[in-house]
């Protein structure tokens, strides 16, 4: 993973801790001292300003330490460590921040507020305090899961809309869809048997998605051995990320080919068709709500990866994608012909895509 990607970790994570314990201080003092008034006459002064910066602090040092382990856990323990002993792990890790940090934080508030605060050792046992800030870190910390693995689900960005109710109506968008499939996929899935043949499936899409941000793509759906990725066509285009996704993902596939050499004995190749334009998204289902594009668009993009294995070539793009794009400045594009497609009446021009390292 990317320092780029840690960074954005950490960035969210402080956000949402400093967000999360500054709201928990304002439930537990905002109004306090006016009710304690009903029961005495003395002047109370509660320091509720010093209280916010303790909030601050604490969310700030907390939500650090907590994208840390959790960005060390996607990408060293993740894929070889079950949900469950993660979750205890982490568990036992969080808990043991919390105390550290609650106790060097309460020598600091103790001296900004002249108040003997209980920070001696153990001092967190029978503290209602603390145990109150740890039932509301586990609360805040299933929220923000949840939050993420939403996120992961649809896609960055994708489950906001949907809270928002953006595509609760069917919504029109021009969009840039790429059809990428593996090559002879049923000669490896016979030769493999079906439950290796699913671990190289994983591991090429582990490979995919760790390209996928650098690009701008998002993932629409996994089809068996197929995915299908979108971008907007502002993303799409900018930087030619559309075209370039795919060659990164080669490249990605190459720089581990001794991986796939040694544990399946097979070298995964993939192909793919793009297209763009507009088509409607909506959401749909409610037992399985996710978003769906209906369109012309869809059909296209995939027929054109189906004539990749007719031309033999790795990466076939419709003229249209070829007029808006930046293809010829970086990649040899040959024009195939005005085409006929599966299904489909007109002709379209498509063209081949070869990198020039090739």
């Amino acid at each position: 993973m990317s320092l780029k990607k840690f960074l954005v970790y950490i960035i969210q994570s402080v956000a949402f801790w400093m967000f999360a314990f500054f709201l928990y201080i304002f439930i537990k003092y905002n109004g306090l001292e006016k009710e304690l008034k009903i029961y005495t006459d003395d002047i109370l002064n509660l320091p509720e300003f010093e209280y916010y910066q303790f909030a601050l602090m604490l969310g700030i040092i907390m939500g650090i330490f907590y994208a840390i382990v959790e960005f060390l856990f996607d990408v060293y323990f993740s894929k070889k460590m079950v949900l469950g002993a993660g979750i205890l792990v982490k568990s036992v890790i969080y808990f043991a921040l919390i105390v550290v940090i609650l106790s060097i934080l309460s020598v600091f508030i103790e001296e900004r507020i002249d108040i003997d605060l209980p920070n001696e050792r153990g001092w967190w046992h029978k503290d209602p305090f603390f145990w109150n800030t740890v039932l509301y870190f586990v609360a805040s910390s299933i929220v923000f899961a949840l939050i993420k693995i939403a996120n992961d689900k649809f896609g960055p960005g994708v489950f906001l809309n949907m809270i928002l109710g953006t595509y609760k109506k069917p919504k029109e968008e021009s969009r840039i869809l790429m059809f990428l499939d593996l090559k002879n996929s049923t000669k490896i899935a016979e030769q493999l048997g079906h439950e290796v043949y699913s671990k190289f499936i994983q591991d090429c899409f582990i490979d995919l998605n760790s390209v996928l941000r650098r690009y701008e793509a998002d993932v629409y759906q996994y089809v068996g051995d197929e995915a299908v990725l979108t971008w907007t066509t502002k993303k799409g285009f900018r930087k030619n990320n559309s075209v370039n996704l795919f060659f990164a993902f080669i490249d990605k596939l190459k720089s581990r080919e001794a991986y796939y050499q040694k544990k399946y004995n097979y070298q995964p190749e993939f192909k793919a068709g793009v297209h763009c334009g507009k088509l409607m998204i909506a959401e749909v289902g409610t037992i399985k709500k996710e978003l769906a594009f209906h369109g012309d668009v869809i059909n296209t993009a995939s027929r054109i990866q189906d004539l990749c294995n007719t031309y033999n070539a790795e990466l076939l793009v419709s003229q249209s994608v070829l007029e808006k794009s930046l293809i010829t400045l970086k990649y040899e594009a040959k024009l195939l012909g005005d085409l006929e497609l599966k299904g489909k009446i007109k002709t379209l021009k498509v063209y081949a895509i070869a990198n020039h390292k090739s």
